[in-house]
């Protein structure tokens, strides 16, 4: 990982750089690999309210770039709040990256496909023929990523399938593109 560590209106201190290192390691522990690039930026601020000063982390992952910014009146406490949200954020995009790997592989169990056979968008509900020639309801409220006006008769879409009061019914509806 590559570091560059910056000072503005305020002259760097070891032991900040030595905290800086040791919380980049913890980082490089966890998350090896990951994170690419990682810019400190520590600012003196004018700004008597908000704190004498400002710290900014700006990790750049694969297709992203995570920015935390921290003002406080102690440097040190402040470097490690950053470096705390920093690590909540990365575990939180590699968590999402993970669900989505695991969703694309080749469907879920009980992930269902199907064909939008009827849509009725003024009544905000449809039907589907899954695959094995059935009639799934959809109500619009369990369209996931997409809406009614998206969808056309004969989109293929993925569903979770539930039983409703009056047969089987769709619990989610997403694009199968």
């Amino acid at each position: 990982m590559e570091l560059k560590i910056e000072a503005r209106n305020v002259e760097l201190r070891k032991s900040w750089q030595d905290k800086i290192e040791e919380e980049k390691e913890k980082l490089v522990r966890h998350y090896a690999n990951f994170v690419l690039h990682l810019r400190v930026s520590i600012e003196a601020t004018t700004h008597h309210k908000e704190g004498g000063f400002e710290i900014k982390l700006i990790a750049t992952v694969p297709n992203d770039t995570v920015v935390v910014s921290r003002r406080g009146e102690s440097v040190r406490t402040s470097i490690i709040e950053a470096f705390d949200v920093l690590t909540a954020q990365l575990k939180e995009i590699l968590r999402k990256k993970r669900k989505s790997v695991k969703q694309s592989e080749a469907g879920q169990e009980g992930d269902r496909l199907g064909v939008i056979r009827k849509l009725s968008p003024h009544e905000s509900y449809g039907f589907i023929t899954s695959t094995d020639e059935r009639d799934v309801y959809f109500h619009e409220n369990a369209l996931k990523n997409i809406t009614m006006e998206d969808l056309s008769e004969g989109d293929s879409v993925v569903f979770g399938e539930t039983l409703g009061d009056k047969g089987p019914q769709a619990s989610w509806v997403r694009s199968a593109r």
